[in-house]
């Protein structure tokens, strides 16, 4: 077995041991929804399959190997768990951040001590991005800060077709302001 499928299922094994809380909504109150959130079964999210749930196949595998590498290695450097999920679809949603926000919270990103949890969420199709954080994270990581990473480093790239290194650069630039 290849040394780097020994990481990922060795890293898998741990993330899957670790995953006891779940990341808080960032929002302190409570919207009127057009939908009812609370009906969706767990069943409408993907499951998790590791730190890159590249589900919409924007990666190819030496990208999800570096970006896993790189998020692996903060995790077990500081314990902050960053997730990216790339997606086709956000239905029955029609906001990303909501739904960055609730499979943040159903796959239990980050730790429930610390709340410490980062998701990122790209519909290709939908040409959305939407990263939610912990009540922990946020208290670093505003909301300003994320739409700031958003809007200045992920989407020039992104509008050149340059979806890994949008990403890479956005979670490196997350990741030095979360130290």
């Amino acid at each position: 077995m290849k040394i780097g499928t020994k990481i990922l299922i060795l890293f898998l094994t741990l993330n899957l041991l670790s995953c006891k809380g779940s990341a808080q909504e960032t929002e302190t109150k409570k919207p009127t929804p057009e939908f009812d959130y609370s009906e969706i079964k767990k069943s409408n999210f993907p499951k998790p399959i590791g730190i890159i749930n590249d589900y919409g196949q924007i990666f190819n595998e030496p990208q999800r190997t570096e970006l896993t590498k790189i998020l692996y290695d903060y995790d077990i450097e500081t314990t902050r768990q960053i997730v990216v999920v790339t997606i086709d679809s956000i239905k029955p949603y029609n906001n990303i951040q909501k739904y960055a926000t609730d499979l943040g919270n159903n796959w239990g990103v980050g730790t429930a001590e610390k709340n410490n949890g980062l998701t990122i969420v790209v519909c290709n199709p939908c040409r959305q991005i939407g990263i939610a954080t912990g009540l922990g994270t946020e208290l670093i990581l505003t909301d300003e800060i994320c739409k700031n990473i958003i809007d200045q480093t992920i989407i020039p790239e992104f509008k050149n077709g340059e979806f890994y290194s949008g990403i890479k650069k956005g979670v490196t630039e997350l990741i030095a302001k979360w130290k």
